[in-house]
């Protein structure tokens, strides 16, 4: 199985239901097991046109034999799902879920491009990246100096016990 990990972002309804029930659709893809879920954080709007609410971020580190673009397909079919619409770019959103690295895959094709080209820009994805690979290395991927040279004052804990998940996951080893 590869290693990959994924970032989920919600900010209407439900925010924390929003995030379980992706997580829940995850472990449902074939022949993928979630292995860590991180902390989950509360960030500001980023670069959104209009006002929004506050995001939930966290990352989920996955194993699977799914090949990069159907993981992605699947991700973006759970968004689908759960009722995600892309008004416009950056526009509030029920769920989102972003492949960001996949083993030591470099991808880059029209639908999909790997590592995800804007890690290294976003607080919201690398804060929680860090819970995962406490080195500041994941998959190849060094975000030490990435890290370290961006602002992280507006991404704060939300929920550290991922209590409500640890079932789900334990179940599935």
């Amino acid at each position: 199985m590869k290693e990959a990990v994924l970032a989920l972002g919600t900010n209407l309804f439900d925010r924390e239901k929003n995030l379980k029930s992706a997580i829940d659709s995850l472990q449902r893809l074939p022949e993928t097991v979630i292995e860590q879920v991180s902390s989950i954080y509360i960030t500001k709007p980023f670069q959104a046109p209009d006002k929004q609410n506050d995001y939930l971020n966290c990352c989920v580190k996955i194993k699977t034999n799914l090949l990069p673009e159907v993981l992605l397909g699947g991700c973006l079919g759970i968004e689908a799902a759960m009722g995600r619409i892309r008004l416009y770019k950056n526009a509030a959103r029920i769920i989102d879920i972003d492949l960001l690295l996949y083993q030591d895959a470099s991808i880059c094709t029209e639908n999909l491009i790997l590592p995800h080209p804007r890690i290294k820009e976003r607080a919201f994805v690398m804060v929680p990246l860090r819970d995962l690979y406490e080195s500041k290395v994941a998959l190849g991927f060094d975000f030490c100096k990435a890290l370290n040279g961006i602002n992280v004052d507006d991404v704060s804990i939300y929920k550290e016990d991922f209590n409500i998940f640890e079932k789900n996951v334990n179940n599935l080893r």
